[in-house]
């Protein structure tokens, strides 16, 4: 079970007491805000992509969506999200608990920009009813992206 790969995973830092685990599902950027009665914008999602033949992850804020030209400009190629199969085989997490954290070997995180606006947020922890709160240090240590980037784009007035 992927939530027990997270929890190991934050267990050599000491912080698996700090996973939040719930009675209703996260899976989706609404379903998480309303399971941590948040904004949906501080969720931290996690999307899962294909690059030269690798699983990337872009963590992004809750209420970003991917900007194509941004994205290739960054990656040189198209945009091809991973399918729930792809992404649960490759990433090592379904589809719904998909994080950067206790991933498969050669798994590329990247963090976008769009987080920059939080103190904190909430990616999930590889199930579809789980979060963890972590700082943007935090959720930098933690995922150890590749780098950050500017693929996204924010609705308007954001």
């Amino acid at each position: 079970m992927a939530i027990e790969r997270v929890r190991e995973y934050f267990r050599q830092y000491g912080m698996e007491d700090r996973i939040l685990e719930f009675e209703v599902s996260s899976a989706t950027v609404d379903l998480a805000a309303k399971a941590l009665r948040c904004e949906p914008c501080r969720i931290a999602k996690t999307l899962s992509f294909l690059v030269d033949g690798h699983a990337i992850l872009i963590v992004a804020a809750g209420d970003a969506k991917i900007d194509n030209p941004k994205y290739k400009a960054q990656f040189g190629t198209k945009a091809k999200m991973l399918s729930p199969a792809e992404a649960e085989t490759l990433v090592g997490h379904a589809v719904g608990g998909v994080c950067p954290f206790g991933v498969n070997e050669g798994v590329s995180v990247y963090l976008d920009e769009s987080l920059r606006r939080f103190t904190t947020v909430f990616p999930a922890c590889g199930s579809s009813n789980s979060a963890i709160e972590l700082t943007l240090p935090e959720l930098e240590t933690y995922s150890s992206p590749a780098a950050w980037v500017d693929v996204c784009r924010l609705p308007e007035g954001n």
